[in-house]
């Protein structure tokens, strides 16, 4: 089934409470890249360095990758719904008061809440989108995938547009879009069946112990140290104003939407999934170091190109994390998050100290460096990720190869999902 038909399980045929979770995840992601077009207003609102706003990531993510533990042990107790209005109500409460702060501790210390809330509701969302949406897991997986590009897209110009007036705005902002993603919730998504089996704070560590999916795990770390370095050191390096930072960011944010939800699925069905994820991630490493050492105009192009890159990755990742181990969908997705979010919170942290200790254009070298280092995993580990290219020759048409197993199918919460 082509998942952008417009018939029945098409990607523009999903009920009322698909697309409520899926606007709300908009918003949650928007959260991410809010703060990009104002990182250098805030430093200098708060009497900041950039090495100490640059906190605002890594608390957010530090608390979102501990919080990927706990999600699934919260859901299979309180249900989908409980758990996704529980996150959007830490989210409206913390980017309130992240707005209201005096102090870059403060405005940190708020942020950590603000990640607690989005770890409840990102994680969640996906299992809620897959298990509701029509069409299959293929559909559901796309359609988060473009939730992620246009909140990407989205969030720095928010961040710009409100941000050129206070930097405060944008996080009353954000309080407020949440607030209405909670009310579109409550009145649309229907409860969510409870698991038959509760979940454990154990069961995204145990789910680890596959090799494919520790594997993609291991892979993703490397590459979100790359991502995040754009994403939160690179604000300070253009040194531009709200409003032109924020109209790079929105382009590149465009660039992931597009390659996500519209290139990869094709670049996967003609060359595999662990091929075109090997590649972009090369092609990634080459961006951020011309990035790093180009001029200014360079810096500008080569960023707002990353987001194309990082477009295709996140796809294949995401297929990766549900689909590469027999683990249920919440959990192998919960330990696969623990493990990659904390180079989230690495980066925003690591790269301006790195500046500190040698010159800007480090940086970007060792972010070029772990991209390479993801792709290393890809190719030395291809073994233990062969199930998504049994899943590519089933797209293409093809049989799969001797080295390419026929998976095979089993059902959960009504939707089809592919185990070894």
């Amino acid at each position: 089934m082509d998942p952008f038909d417009a018939g029945a399980g098409g990607l523009l045929k999903q009920p009322k409470s698909v697309w409520a979770t899926a606007g709300a995840s908009v918003v949650a992601f928007m959260g991410i890249g809010l703060v990009d077009p104002i990182l250098p207003s805030i430093a200098q609102g708060l009497n900041a360095t950039a090495s100490q706003v640059s906190l605002l990531f890594t608390s957010y993510f530090l608390i979102t990758a501990v919080a990927m533990l706990v999600t699934g042990f919260v859901s299979s107790r309180i249900g989908g719904k409980k758990t996704l209005l529980l996150g959007l109500a830490f989210v409206v409460v913390f980017a309130g008061l992240a707005g209201t702060s005096g102090s870059v501790g403060e405005l940190v210390g708020f942020r950590a809440g603000w990640g607690l809330g989005n770890a409840l509701f990102v994680s969640t969302a996906l299992a809620v989108i897959v298990g509701a949406a029509a069409g299959g897991s293929a559909a559901a997986i796309l359609l988060y995938e473009s939730a992620l590009g246009l909140g990407m897209a989205c969030g720095p110009l928010l961040g710009a547009l409100l941000g050129d007036a206070s930097w405060r705005y944008p996080f009353f902002g954000t309080a407020f879009l949440m607030a209405v993603g909670f009310l579109c919730i409550t009145v649309f998504l229907k409860e969510q069946p409870k698991p038959a089996r509760k979940t454990s704070l154990l069961d995204p560590l145990k789910a680890l112990g596959h090799g494919g999916l520790a594997s993609a795990a291991v892979s993703a770390f490397f590459y979100n140290y790359t991502f995040f370095t754009v994403l939160a050191f690179t604000p300070f390096v253009l040194n531009m104003t709200p409003y032109k930072s924020g109209a790079v960011f929105f382009a590149w944010g465009v660039l992931l939407a597009v390659f996500s939800v519209i290139v990869a699925p094709r670049l996967q069905k003609r060359f595999g999934s662990l091929k075109v994820l090997g590649g972009s991630l090369v092609l990634l490493a080459a961006d951020v170091l011309v990035l790093g050492y180009g001029s200014h105009t360079t810096a500008v192009v080569c960023t707002i190109l990353s987001g194309a890159f990082i477009g295709v990755n996140n796809t294949v990742y995401t297929e990766l994390a549900l689909g590469v181990s027999d683990a249920p969908r919440p959990v192998a997705s919960a330990g696969y998050n623990f493990v990659r979010w904390f180079a989230a919170a690495a980066a925003p942290y690591f790269a301006p100290k790195i500046e500190e200790w040698s010159d800007i254009h480090i940086p970007f070298v060792v972010a070029a460096v772990t991209a390479v280092a993801g792709a290393i995993v890809v190719v030395v580990r291809r073994k233990a990720l062969t199930l998504p290219q049994a899943l590519d020759s089933a797209r293409a048409g093809r049989t799969p190869t001797a080295e390419e197993p026929e998976p095979q199918h089993a059902t959960e919460d009504g939707v089809t999902v592919f185990a070894n």
